[in-house]
């Protein structure tokens, strides 16, 4: 690959794509969202069943969600459509965070027609400007990597894991950013990384987060060991929480734990860092997505097609079974190595290399067949226990 390129932002971040992006505040909004995007090149949206009720009790988090979803940094724009004019709060939050940001209330349009009315020429406006915006070269450390795995398999942490370790230890090496997340796929590993922590205070950090997890799990009456493996994952061989989590922990590499970040929260400094998320797919990406990950590399053993609206996902298969199955859905087989054709070293390398031809513009199979999964995660409840 020649030199890596992306679009640089106002406030020092770069992106890796050039959307606009139109998000409903309230899932109201979500008919006048999509609409006001259908069949315009470059824009994307997305919905969600969030009503904004006042007092949810997890109203700060899920607005920290929305806020750092819009203010991606593969955003060009985003458009937040309200119900109210009064619908200010997350906008303004995502303004602090980077973000380009137009609010359009519903409640100044007469409703869904007029809304798409009015948001479809700010849309084109937006993106005629966007056309404008060319890619720079861009440094690796604009990087900031969301590592995932979904379905797992016996395979997971032989193959596409610790390959996909392999690449973030590279990434992490140039400056980059990589962003572990799935808390209750971490339980059993803990220990591990808690012994790879840059400083005392990140390694206390890690183990108050995981263990603190499992705790309040148990306190809903749930046992978080006894419901994982989940059926899938025992379909796929997988016998044990410990040693699911020591293969999902490999997706990290070696490198150290450089800080531990809450839900959705943007990192302060390169490295790798580990989020607190639910084990759920969806609800995991938009989290780090709304923490600013720009890139997404995701493994999966029994297969999934999960993707973002605005953020390219790179999908790794653990096995040449399931990669050949879903051929139009995965963009890598790490059952190469299993097979004998490439090393684990070799296969982090390529991982590595097309992470980088993603991110200078080479679309993933996710974003060819248009995914734009998008899920709102709430605090710890009895569901949360259960994860691919």
């Amino acid at each position: 690959m020649e030199q890596l390129t992306g679009y640089p932002r106002p406030d020092g971040r770069w992106g890796v794509r050039n959307h606009v992006l139109v998000l409903p505040l309230h899932s109201a909004a979500n008919l006048a969202a999509e609409r006001s995007a259908e069949g315009l090149a470059g824009a994307a949206s997305v919905g969600h069943q969030w009503e904004g009720i006042e007092g949810d009790p997890d109203q700060e988090r899920i607005a920290s969600t929305l806020a750092g979803f819009a203010a991606n940094p593969n955003c060009f724009a985003t458009v937040l459509i309200g119900i109210r004019r009064e619908d200010t709060a997350i906008a303004k939050a995502a303004v602090r965070r980077g973000g380009r940001i137009h609010l359009v209330a519903m409640a100044d349009h007469r409703g869904t027609a007029g809304t798409v009315a009015a948001v479809r020429p700010l849309l084109e406006r937006l993106l005629a400007e966007a056309s404008l915006t060319q890619r720079r070269p861009m440094p690796i450390s604009g990087l900031v990597l969301g590592l995932e795995c979904g379905g797992s398999d016996a395979l997971s942490g032989i193959t596409a894991n610790p390959a996909l370790g392999v690449a973030s230890d590279l990434l992490v090496a140039a400056g980059g950013t990589s962003i572990l997340a799935e808390t209750p796929e971490l339980i059993g590993a803990e220990h591990l990384l808690a012994a790879r922590a840059a400083t005392p205070e990140v390694g206390r950090r890690v183990l108050e987060v995981i263990t603190g997890f499992e705790s309040a799990i148990r306190d809903l009456g749930v046992d978080v060991r006894g419901a994982q493996p989940t059926p899938g994952n025992q379909a796929g061989g997988l016998t044990t929480i410990e040693e699911k989590s020591l293969g999902a922990a490999k997706k990290g590499g070696d490198a150290p734990v450089a800080g531990v970040l809450g839900f959705a929260q943007p990192p302060e400094r390169p490295g790798l860092q580990i989020m607190d998320t639910p084990g759920h797919d969806i609800e995991q990406m938009v989290g780090m997505v709304a923490g600013g990950a720009n890139l997404a590399a995701f493994t999966t053993g029994r297969g999934t097609p999960t993707g973002s609206a605005i953020t390219p996902v790179l999908k790794i298969a653990t096995n040449t079974a399931i990669y050949r199955r879903l051929e139009g859905d995965i963009d890598l087989n790490a059952g190469a190595i299993l097979d004998g054709e490439e090393s684990l070293e070799s296969m982090g390398r390529l991982i590595y290399r097309r992470l980088l031809e993603v991110a200078a513009g080479e679309l993933t199979s996710s974003e060819r067949r248009g995914n734009r999964e998008f899920a709102i995660s709430r605090t710890v409840s009895p569901m949360t226990a259960f994860s691919g």
